[in-house]
């Protein structure tokens, strides 16, 4: 991709800390021609290697399509904004070490949040410690939200385990004769996937749904073939996948050398990415995900965001894209408001207490949240249908019926 002019990016390799990319100034004094009061400086720690290094990218992306449009736009405060991304590994340990470097030895003026809920708390801990205002694209787990942070604000429409809550409400407005009788789980030892997968479970179990398959697995497994044994034998009507990206399209296809169909199949996160479909040859029509993002959506600032994504990156953005240009969106709007972009614990109480009392428009939609930075709405319910994946909960918002019986893949 070309960069625009304005932006300027520095990605870090976390092993080796060569810059891949331009460098921007860590000067403490603020005041060189690179930097200082005609930048604001905004550093990010991501996961560009290991287990979030998918994702990861995909936020890199949105943040970077962000920048690069802010700046076009006049800036933050009549300021371009200079993006410093270090790649902390999918890594707890180093991205706590990268948000204290970007703080304490690049004095960046704003720090946006990392992917994965596994790196949000250590990175969110940080944040407070420096009094910093924390927004952040993907840490949705129950946990996140329960460490007393006052400073995280989760720049997207629902927590973990709600993410499912149109499914499970459509299933149980079915007659009790027409809803699964059973139901297999297969959930990636992450909080995130396991919030997905376990807040549908609970919903389901309270509508009489069996348990029948229930198996949680490291980040990094890729052999799948057991435990798509014990889903397969298990018979389960319902398939639920608490997944990212690689480890949903490894079990997908393990469950199709072995001839599983269950009737509902549903899989968080990996649905969305564009490269789904190829990578599990093609059959995906009936699987269902949860998503927060729609290109189709008319919120006032989305059709700006997928012209300008798509003219950068040729394609439609996805769900970790928008995400992440929400994050700006939510920053931006509190910087705006208060009139300043500074790391002075003044500025940055300033912004956080702005947000706690105040609704932002997003190309998620408007977004409000609870004292501990949960966002007060609801997921979509995306599935493929006729090769496309397309809205189908709730109906109000429906692209296209819901398909209650999976095809064959």
């Amino acid at each position: 991709m070309t960069v625009p002019n304005g932006l300027r990016i520095t990605a870090l390799a976390a092993a080796s800390c060569l810059a891949l990319t331009a460098c921007i100034s860590g000067d403490d004094q603020g005041t060189d021609a690179e930097g200082g009061d005609d930048t604001i400086r905004i550093g990010i720690s991501l996961p560009l290697t290991g287990d979030f290094a998918e994702p990861g990218k995909g936020v890199q992306q949105g943040y970077e399509a962000w920048a690069a449009y802010t700046n076009e736009n006049g800036g933050l405060l009549g300021r371009d904004v200079e993006l410093t991304i270090l790649d902390d590994q999918s890594n707890a340990d180093r991205v706590a070490a990268d948000y204290e470097r970007l703080i304490n030895e690049d004095g960046v003026d704003l720090v946006f949040g990392p992917f994965s809920t596994r790196l949000v708390i250590p990175a969110a801990q940080v944040a407070q410690d420096y009094g910093f205002l924390f927004v952040e694209p993907a840490g949705a787990a129950p946990e996140v939200f329960s460490q007393g942070f006052d400073n995280l604000f989760y720049a997207a429409p629902a927590v973990a385990d709600d993410h499912y809550n149109h499914l499970a409400d459509a299933i149980e407005a079915m007659p009790a004769a027409e809803r699964p009788q059973t139901a297999a789980y297969a959930a990636m030892d992450d909080p995130f996937a396991m919030g997905t997968a376990y807040g549908l479970k609970a919903r389901l179990e309270a509508m009489g749904v069996t348990t029948v398959a229930d198996e949680v697995y490291p980040p990094n497994t890729t052999d799948f073939s057991s435990i798509a044994a014990t889903i397969a034998s298990s018979d389960a009507d319902i398939m639920v996948g608490g997944s990212q990206y690689q480890d949903a399209v490894n079990l997908i296809l393990a469950l199709q050398q072995l001839d599983y169909q269950p009737r509902m199949a549903a899989f968080s996160t990996a649905p969305t990415n564009p490269e789904f479909p190829e990578a599990i040859g093609e059959k995906t029509e009936g699987i269902l995900s949860p998503t927060g993002y729609t290109p189709e959506a008319d919120y006032p600032s989305n059709q700006e965001f997928v012209e300008f994504y798509t003219e950068e990156y040729g394609t439609a953005p996805g769900e970790d894209q928008a995400n992440a240009w929400t994050t700006g969106q939510v920053v931006a709007a509190a910087v705006e408001a208060v009139g300043c972009a500074d790391p002075e614990p003044d500025c940055q109480q300033q912004l956080i207490d702005w947000l706690h009392e105040n609704e932002v428009e997003t190309v998620v939609g408007p977004l409000s949240w609870d004292a501990d930075g949960r966002p007060e709405g609801a997921h979509l319910i995306q599935q493929y249908v006729d090769g496309q994946i397309r809205i189908v909960l709730p109906e109000d918002a429906a692209e296209a019926e819901l398909i209650v019986e999976k095809p064959a893949w």
